[in-house]
């Protein structure tokens, strides 16, 4: 997602790009980042080697990898091997291979531990005590994962599971624009070893935004309220990486707090997109 967008904002602006994409990559991505223009290396973020040949002449690293959702694979592609271990490889190449700046895709502190989080923390000490240059990026909630029927936001037979009480803001944010931030990072001396905590345009509770899909929709929706303590005790109660990051990052959900991106737009100036938009297009109301 992040990264083949990153991919495709480098090639618009004609800067020289270089792709990490493993052995079982989807080829039809990889054929799109070629198309691109984009030059492509072999390599895994569990491979060290690999990883000094990708980072050799680089200037610039931008990691937006992750195990979470869709590579997760028990024991092998999990938020420890990847999102810690893996990332931690990265970090250590990109020093060994003299890289200028490292911007790193993470997302903002959580109240709860779970395997996710604590990865991301992890790397984000690590740059930060590394020397090298670096921009963290902490994006919150993604518009296209937390508004899809994979967490319960069932749009199209019009049902939401909503976590919590329903009512707290949420500054959710399209993947689409975490990258066109994390591009943007690339030419402003200004975000150079900082953290920017990102969020969407506007502050939305899971409750506004039910009414949103049902004005757009034209159908009313069924709601269910998933309480916080049943979150809590899934939390406790589950063993997988996966699971329990899912159910954490619920947890949070039902909790976290707005995030006021006035003075990073006047900063950026990125024109990010709505929920609305993005109900209309994924309605297929354009």
């Amino acid at each position: 997602m992040v990264g083949t967008e990153i991919c495709r904002l480098l090639a618009t602006q004609n800067k020289s790009a270089r792709a990490l994409v493993r052995k079982t990559s989807d080829p039809a991505t990889v054929e799109k980042l070629k198309e691109l223009g984009i030059s492509i290396v072999q390599g895994d973020l569990r491979d060290k080697a690999s990883l000094k040949a990708a980072c050799k002449d680089v200037q610039v690293v931008i990691d937006a990898a992750s195990a979470m959702p869709f590579s997760y694979l028990p024991g092998e592609n999990t938020p420890q091997t990847v999102d810690q271990d893996g990332c931690l490889n990265l970090v250590e190449a990109a020093l060994g291979a003299g890289v200028g700046h490292f911007i790193y895709t993470s997302f903002p502190p959580m109240s709860a531990s779970f395997p996710l989080q604590d990865s991301k923390r992890a790397v984000e000490e690590r740059l930060r005590k590394s020397g090298l240059i670096y921009t963290i990026l902490q994006p919150t909630y993604f518009t296209e994962v937390w508004l899809s029927p994979a967490v319960g936001f069932d749009f199209l037979n019009h049902k939401a599971s909503l976590y919590g009480t329903g009512k707290n803001k949420i500054s959710r944010i399209s993947y689409l624009d975490v990258a066109q931030f994390a591009v943007a990072c690339l030419d402003n001396p200004a975000v150079r070893n900082t953290t920017l905590e990102l969020g969407g345009p506007e502050s939305l509770s899971p409750s506004e935004v039910v009414r949103i899909f049902e004005k757009t929709s034209g159908q009313p929706f069924e709601v269910s309220l998933v309480p916080v303590d049943a979150l809590e005790g899934q939390l406790a109660a589950a063993t997988d990486p996966m699971q329990k990051s899912f159910v954490g990052l619920m947890d949070s959900y039902a909790s976290t707090a707005a995030i006021d991106m006035t003075t990073k737009l006047k900063t950026f100036h990125i024109k990010m997109r709505t929920v609305e938009e993005y109900a209309r297009n994924t309605l297929g109301h354009n």
